[in-house]
């Protein structure tokens, strides 16, 4: 794995919020899914991990944002908890991961990454979070990678094309958004291996040699 993108741990990020400004508007739910690879090279879901978030004091809660959702940030049967707790509870398997996969540091994957990324990035600065796994400003998005590899920068219509089960009523969940978005970054990678893509790179290796 380490090899396999110079160092860093691919792991899909996505977040459900109140809006689009990552300063001022609040992070409502949060989930992530650690790679790995198998014996043959191929990459593989191994575990997730989701929380549901309290709004930061003073967020901003755009009411449009919420009908999208769906969600009711002030719902008891959320189980919300605090930004501080849920991204420590986030960091630290991540981290884990990154140790057991001899990587140096945590690449955040998403469908349109910038958005989560933003997200994931002001949260841990406004709970001044204690190493914060990801790299500051490289990412991996699908939505990009999809258009190459399907045509299509829509999650749920590049899952069809890719012949992975969308259900659009299970959509804005933020774990099952990050299950669909895992699945979706693991089926381009892996075809692209099976195309001799991977083949390739590991072939000008050994002439640079």
């Amino acid at each position: 794995m380490a090899d396999r993108f110079r160092g860093f741990l691919p792991v899909v990020i996505d977040v459900e919020t109140a809006g689009f400004n990552s300063r001022t508007d609040a992070l409502l739910e949060v989930a992530a899914v650690t790679l790995t690879m198998d014996e043959n090279g191929y990459l593989m879901i191994d575990q997730s991990f989701d929380e549901a978030v309290d709004p930061f004091e003073g967020a901003n809660l755009e009411q449009s944002a919420l009908d999208f959702t769906g969600i009711d940030p002030f719902d008891p049967e959320r189980n919300a908890i605090s930004e501080t707790l849920a991204l420590e509870n986030i960091f630290k398997p991540i981290r884990k991961s990154i140790k057991a996969h001899n990587c140096k540091r945590a690449i955040l994957v998403g469908h349109n990454a910038a958005f989560d990324h933003s997200f994931i990035q002001a949260a841990a600065s406004r709970t001044d979070a204690k190493r914060n796994p990801f790299h500051p400003f490289s990412t991996f998005d699908t939505a990009t990678l999809a258009g190459l590899a399907y045509g299509q920068t829509v999650l749920a219509r590049a899952c069809d094309v890719a012949g992975i089960d969308f259900d659009g009523k299970k959509a804005h969940s933020a774990l099952y958004d990050t299950v669909k978005t895992a699945e979706l970054f693991c089926a381009i990678i892996n075809r692209w291996k099976d195309l001799g893509g991977w083949d390739m790179v590991l072939e000008s290796r050994q002439y640079d040699d």
